[in-house]
């Protein structure tokens, strides 16, 4: 628990960059529009196919539907409150830290892929973040405009890399819509993730309680940054569930191919 304080305290200390983090977070939202809007005009026009083999569609669609109250009666408004009372500032921060302890997955799946230039990117950026920028509370970096940034790729798209196969599509309880690969990676990449329960000094958990509320506490942040997407996802779509399905192939598309 010490170590959740710990980040919290860092989170205070990186207040002091207010106006310039204000300014960078104003970008990160707008990114976050426009790379919505660029992926659904890419299928809008599309209709879902009926043929597509999709074994679990009676068991999605229930998922998709109960996934969808929780986010409304539940996850929204603890989002919204947690939006409204902590500063964009701090959330940054957070945001930024979170991030910087992805390093180990990104750079990996980065090396698997031989993307090496990428690698060390991602090797430059933990440096100067963990060092310079507090822990990771500041992307040092971006501040700076240093022609380096953070390159996500997770063992999914590796795998997908190496030829394999998205298989049927899954829609996992809080997380939504996924696919057999997927799925397998995410407890391949959870391995490399400082948030897993962990008896070493690498993992920031020592219980299943301390990684739930870590895991939880980055989603709530993360989301509060983008708290008007799904409200759009939910107003555009006639059927939710094909809609989310298409739109999640979509984005896998696109980041296996960058």
């Amino acid at each position: 628990m010490k170590k959740v304080v710990l980040i919290l305290m860092l989170s205070l200390l990186y207040s002091c960059n207010a106006k310039q983090i204000e300014q960078d977070n104003n970008l990160s939202t707008d990114e976050t529009y426009m790379a919505f809007d660029d992926i659904s005009s890419e299928f809008e026009n599309k209709g879902y196919k009926k043929d597509e083999f999709d074994p679990l569609s009676g068991y999605n669609r229930a998922m998709t539907s109960f996934n969808d109250s929780f986010y409304i009666y539940i996850s929204k408004p603890v989002i919204l409150t947690y939006q409204d009372v902590v500063h964009p500032t701090i959330r940054t921060g957070v945001s930024n830290f979170f991030t910087n302890l992805g390093f180990p997955i990104r750079f990996i799946n980065n090396l698997l892929q031989f993307k090496f230039q990428n690698s060390w990117e991602e090797l430059q950026m933990f440096l100067l973040n963990t060092t310079f920028g507090i822990a990771g509370l500041i992307d040092v970096a971006k501040e700076n405009n240093f022609d380096i940034k953070h390159h996500d790729e997770d063992f999914g798209q590796t795998l997908a890399t190496w030829g394999v196969g998205e298989g049927f599509h899954i829609v996992l309880p809080i997380f939504g819509p996924s696919n057999l690969r997927d799925t397998f990676a995410f407890f391949v990449d959870d391995y490399a993730n400082p948030l897993k329960k962990g008896d070493s000094s690498f993992y920031l958990s020592d219980s299943t309680e301390e990684s739930i509320g870590l895991r939880t506490f980055k989603v709530v942040n993360d989301s509060s940054f983008k708290a008007e997407v799904y409200d759009k996802i939910r107003k555009d779509a006639i059927d939710l569930y094909p809609y989310l399905k298409d739109l999640h192939k979509k984005q896998r598309e696109k980041q296996i191919k960058e």
